[in-house]
């Protein structure tokens, strides 16, 4: 990944650091006891971060949700419910439109009140350092839980059939509805695609989808296809035209 924050940050991550990371992060979720089988609800910025923790889940086993940093607190409720999540890994924001905006503060809105009694933690990743409030015993540091994991962790067999995420319609026409992927079938067809219909060569490209992991596209043509195809690819934080269009134009120049 060549990471590009709006603010102008960059991050290149190697698939051995990605590997480290990944593997941190599976031992992190099983050291509180995430298993296979379990929900696992994901409310992020587009970060480095956030690929890694879908990964961790796929690499336990557990089954993640992701749900567009964009969403209100009422629709991240709707979701965590639905799936019956046990954790929820979120940050304290991120920024997008030149501005930094709050992340956690709609976690503990959709937490509040016992609405969501299955959920045992939340992660909280440290992205723009906002001041955010702290549940002791339920909210863990991402950096953290991932400084105190092993850097070796073996991964897990799975059924094909083994479910590897859901992912919940917008709801504009009423409940949003949770789509389940499996395992097998989603990675032969997200590698498959990603390799023929964008004509791919790992050796020579430099791949970017522009989606959001909130949504399909991201899923299958950020975080799966293009890692599973040995992709050196882009990722970008916020919204493109910020502080112009010609941000866009810069970083694909760029890479």
């Amino acid at each position: 990944f060549h990471f590009e924050g709006e603010p102008g940050d960059t991050r290149t991550i190697s698939y051995a650091q990605l590997l480290t990371d990944v593997s941190k992060a599976a031992n992190a979720l099983t050291s509180i006891g995430i298993n296979a089988g379990d929900r696992v609800a994901i409310y992020m910025p587009l970060i480095p971060e956030a690929v890694v923790a879908m990964l961790a889940c796929a690499r336990i086993g557990a089954i993640h949700s992701v749900v567009f940093g964009g969403f209100s607190a009422d629709a991240l409720l709707s979701r965590i419910q639905d799936a019956d999540a046990k954790l929820v890994i979120t940050a304290d924001g991120g920024f997008r439109k030149g501005a930094a905006f709050a992340l956690k503060p709609a976690v503990d809105e959709a937490l509040s009140g016992g609405k969501c009694p299955s959920v045992k933690n939340v992660l909280v990743v440290k992205r723009t350092n906002q001041d955010v409030g702290w549940v002791e015993g339920r909210d863990i540091d991402w950096s953290t839980a991932l400084a105190g994991a092993a850097t070796e962790h073996v991964a897990q067999g799975f059924n094909a059939e083994h479910p590897l995420f859901i992912l919940y319609t917008s709801g504009t026409t009423g409940k949003p509805k949770g789509i389940l992927h499996t395992t097998g079938g989603y990675l032969t067809q997200a590698a498959y695609t990603h390799k023929n219909v964008f004509d791919l060569h790992a050796d020579t490209d430099v791949y970017w989808c522009t989606a959001d992991i909130g949504w399909i596209t991201g899923h299958s043509y950020v975080a799966y296809g293009p890692l599973a195809n040995g992709a050196s690819q882009v990722i970008y934080e916020g919204t493109p035209e910020t502080p112009d269009w010609g941000r866009w134009w810069s970083i694909v120049q760029k890479y």
